[in-house]
């Protein structure tokens, strides 16, 4: 009876010691084996219960035998029976492939379904999307897919045709957040000038980061500031890495532009221009990844790669007869190579984690990327050298002592190639011109690199420390080009280092989160620290890059003015000794983010930022979101919020001497740091924080199952923008006389500075639907994303100097100026995706709708050809549809190839001049027929990819 009762006891005893026990364990998803946070797990005799974390663990007290309750929106629901205190491994299936992404941006604890946020959230699976476009990189893709994602791909803007700039919601390319797992990833050490939009703005290279590493993006579509600190402004994209792991995935691509109306070999006189090939911008892609397990915990590191090498485009109007043509254009002397720039780049990326045999995990991430940028800047024409209006009759040529040209080949051009090579500018003609297009050729390197630990205490806290690198380097060159004020030896000197600049920047952060499922229906307190530290610098090029040698006067054959040589290299100066600084700065921030779910309906998330900058000083933001669901499948959402973007580096602390083009006439134009004697003659005070206030209200909606429609509208007003000013030149005897004296002292003729000048308040909507019907082994899938947004200027902060007549305030932020600011995003953007699937065979289509947009030429008044009037340079680029077309076929599982055609039709934007004003064409931005609009002007593109998944 003793042993029985003994037994017994014991029996017990196990019982309750294992019912007072935590319960530890982790939640995947079934098809990917990915952890899945933000899981409710719910004991369903009691109804208490836990959700998952970030990785997908959870821990909580229940009895053996209890039947644990597990769900999350976008899976099936499942009961499991509870008989084991630890190491339980739970696998959810999806219920619905558009409901089952979970995201981690715009909280800083447990990610949540996107359906199931405060705040709007686009998640792209960058692998799935990007292989049914002719689009090679992520920046184009992205362009396609989220409804306010912008960018312009530039030509003829120097640094600007090697970086692809991109935007949110209409503002600037430097208010939008990029991160990485995370974490902040650095800004290139690029700032945006001549020929772009953002002007004055720096940004983050997307295009930097190999595509084959991403697993998907999260894009916030709101300001962030208060949670991430400064340029989230317009919103946060966030990276996540892959993790896969035992998969070799292989993605090759092809393709090539068929532009058979604008090629400039269509030309009717093709010599006039530097042509290609019928097919042309010829591009092929590689992308490698593959992942490891380490450990016996669940480590990993994945290895991801890609290249890619694109060749240059031509574009031109083709016929040039205007006596003929109504429609026709003059000859493009001032920019005989328009097109996109060639591009070669390779990178590597890694994402790993190695958790110990507690509950800290060891986790690094980071990559290398090297790019090389080669293009065309603007022509020099051999007549154009001798009593040219505002050139001061400079020679842009090599030249013997007597005046005459020597002529370069392979680097000079004749107009007509038979003709004889004539070599004193007084008797060149149109016939018989010589030309030659400098190149600007960019190297660009990046690096990264991040480190951290994260872990969980034993009263579930969970910390996070980490620390992230980042370093971008370019470096110009200019090749086949001269410095004329070498003479003769100038003939065989056709390279330069230009020199460049670099930016640089670490991060360390502390992050600190706990959900406290005893507060009202849960609430996760988030806190953290983070200290930055940055530094800019820009370092000088070669002596021939910058410097004039030879600065005495000749003259030309049969020519009685006198004239000079100019110095540097032509297209792209170098930098000089006085352009060189190395600056620095650090900030530290501390924040707090409640999220609380006051009901099972209500939940409320508020954020707080507190930062101190050692150059401009203390910042607070805040924020405060909401959503409530009205009813199971409608969820109301919205937001506030008060946000800063701190003037960068670049910003502050830019010099250069720009070689500048307008109305074909060439001049050189000081660009002067916010320190500078002239930039404080002016009355520009220091660069200062730019200040916002957000506000968003929308909803997500599922009506039916296969059905889900989101719709967000947005109000962002920002004080202080950081813009470029126009020029200011020391001929300009109105101009107030310290401003004069200063810039005669320094002897600069042409001046241009950073100050925060501009107000904007931009209001818009963001629509998206999404419908997936599944038939047997057929699949059917469309989505519409549409972005309609309108930006107004409330203010121009004109310095009291120059604000004296309305030719100091146009030159200050002209009108022209203003319309590049409102035309960072089409005034609407929509996008239709349809696609079907039979079996093996899918078939598919993007239609994109570029609204219209309006932008001014240089002069800003052009007189008609037939001498009647003059009217506003107003350029009218109207609203144009693109159609793509692809299919694909899967030979197994594992290889599948697609094919098709983007810009299947051949559409281009209006030409970029005024109609009745055809001699005054070229005027624009890029110099070409063309500004650099969203849709681009390259036209039809074929392309051909394959996926192979091991």
């Amino acid at each position: 009876m003793r042993k029985l009762l003994l037994l017994l006891s014991l029996v017990v005893s196990s019982y309750l010691l294992f019912a007072q026990q935590p319960i530890t364990g982790k939640v995947v998803d079934a098809k990917t084996g990915a952890p899945l946070a933000g899981v409710s797990i719910r004991v369903k005799s009691t109804k208490k219960g836990v959700s998952t974390d970030n990785d997908g663990h959870f821990t909580l007290s229940a009895r053996s035998g209890d039947i644990l309750e597990i769900s999350i929106i976008g899976y099936t629901s499942q009961n499991y029976s509870l008989t084991e205190a630890s190491g339980i491994t739970i696998a959810l299936e999806p219920a619905s492939t558009e409901l089952k992404e979970i995201v981690f941006v715009g909280n800083r604890g447990a990610g949540r379904a996107k359906t199931e946020t405060p705040v709007p959230v686009d998640v792209i699976k960058i692998g799935q999307v990007g292989l049914s476009s002719a689009k090679m990189d992520l920046s184009s893709q992205l362009n396609m897919l989220a409804p306010s994602f912008n960018y312009n791909k530039q030509s003829g803007g120097d640094g600007a045709d090697a970086i692809d700039l991109a935007t949110l919601r209409g503002l600037g390319p430097d208010q939008t957040l990029v991160l990485i797992n995370g974490k902040r990833r650095h800004q290139t050490a690029f700032v945006a000038l001549f020929g772009t939009r953002g002007r004055g703005n720096s940004g983050t290279d997307l295009n930097a980061i190999p595509e084959a590493s991403i697993d998907r993006v999260e894009i916030l579509r709101d300001g962030a500031s208060a949670q991430y600190g400064s340029d989230a402004i317009a919103g946060v994209i966030n990276i996540i890495l892959k993790k896969d792991i035992n998969h070799l995935n292989v993605t090759a691509g092809y393709g090539s532009y068929y532009d058979h109306k604008y090629n400039s070999l269509n030309n009717v006189q093709p010599s006039q221009y530097v042509t290609g090939h019928q097919l042309d911008g010829q591009t092929f892609t590689l992308g490698l990844d593959y992942g490891l397990a380490l450990g016996k915990r669940g480590g990993f590191i994945n290895f991801a790669g890609n290249f890619l090498t694109q060749g240059k485009t031509f574009r031109q109007e083709p016929d040039t007869n205007l006596t003929t043509n109504p429609v026709a254009l003059p000859v493009n002397t001032g920019r005989r190579a328009n097109g996109d720039a060639s591009v070669t780049s390779g990178g590597i990326m890694f994402n790993a984690e190695l958790p110990s045999a507690g509950k800290t995990t060891f986790y690094s991430f980071g990559g290398y990327n090297y790019k090389n940028s080669n293009a065309y800047a603007y022509s020099r024409n051999f007549s154009g050298t001798i009593n040219s209006p505002g050139e001061q009759n400079l020679v842009r040529f090599p030249t013997d002592a007597n005046g005459n040209l020597v002529f370069v080949p392979g680097i000079m051009h004749k107009v007509d190639p038979s003709g004889p090579t004539v070599t004193d500018p007084s008797v060149i003609g149109s016939a018989n011109d010589i030309y030659f297009n400098p190149i600007e050729d960019v190297h660009i390197t990046d690096a990264s690199l991040a480190l951290g630990f994260k872990s969980k205490t034993d009263n579930n806290w969970n910390w996070d420390l980490s620390n992230t690198f980042g370093v971008n380097n370019f470096h110009y060159y200019g090749d086949k080009t001269f410095n004329a004020s070498l003479d003769a030896a100038g003939a065989t000197k056709t390279h330069f280092d230009d020199g460049g600049f670099y930016f640089f920047q670490n991060t360390v952060n502390l992050d600190i989160d706990k959900h406290f499922k005893n507060i009202a229906q849960g609430m996760t307190l988030s806190f953290g620290a983070e200290y930055r530290f940055e530094q800019y610098g820009i370092y000088k090029g070669e002596l021939a890059s910058y410097a004039t040698i030879d600065t005495s006067t000749f003259y030309y054959p049969s020519s009685p003015n006198p004239s000079k040589k100019a110095g540097g290299a032509q297209g792209f100066p170098g930098y000089r000794p006085s352009d060189e600084v190395v600056a620095n700065r650090s900030n530290i921030a501390f924040y707090a983010d409640a999220d609380l779910d006051i009901t099972d309906k209500w939940l409320v998330d508020g954020a707080v930022r507190l930062e101190n900058y050692t150059d401009f000083g203390f910042v607070n933001t805040y924020k405060l979101a909401t959503r409530y669901k009205i009813a199971p499948t409608f969820n109301l959402r919205g937001s506030v919020s008060t946000g800063f973007r701190a003037p960068s580096l670049q910003q502050i602390n830019f010099s250069y001497v720009e070689s500048n083009v307008q109305a074909g006439v060439i001049s050189l134009v000081n660009i002067l740091p916010n320190t500078s004697p002239i930039t404080r003659a002016a009355g520009i005070p220091d660069l200062k924080q730019e200040k916002s206030v957000n506000g968003s209200l929308g909803f997500s909606w599922k009506p039916i199952r296969d059905l889900l429609v989101t719709a967000d509208g947005y109000l962002v007003k920002i004080k202080n923008r950081v813009v470029l000013s126009g020029e200011f030149s020391a001929s300009d005897n109105t101009l107030d006389p310290a401003i004069i004296n200063a810039l005669n002292s320094q002897g600069i003729q042409n001046a241009q500075f950073f100050a925060n000048a501009v107000n904007t308040t931009n209001i818009g909507l963001d629509v998206v639907v999404d419908y997936t019907k599944h038939m047997g082994k057929n699949t059917f899938k469309a989505s519409l994303a549409g972005n309609f947004q309108h930006l107004t200027i409330d203010k121009i902060n004109v310095p009291s100097k120059l604000n004296d007549n309305d030719d100091h305030r146009q030159a200050f932020f002209s009108d022209r100026e203003q319309l590049f600011v409102k035309a960072s995003a089409p005034p609407a953007k929509i996008n239709l995706a349809l696609e079907y699937d039979i079996n093996k065979f899918g078939i598919g289509t993007h239609l994109t709708y570029f609204g219209e947009i309006k932008l001014l030429g240089y002069g800003g008044t052009v007189t008609l050809d037939d001498g009647s009037k003059t009217v506003p340079e107003l350029f009218d680029y109207k609203a144009k549809t693109v159609t793509d077309l692809y299919a694909d076929y899967s030979f197994s599982k594992k290889i599948t190839l697609y094919l098709g055609a983007d810009n299947l039709f051949n559409v281009h934007p209006s030409f970029g001049y005024v109609p009745g004003a055809r001699l005054s064409a070229f005027d624009g931005e890029t110099g070409g027929p063309w500004d650099a609009v969203q849709m681009g002007f390259n036209g039809l593109r074929l392309f051909t990819k394959l996926a192979i998944n091991l």
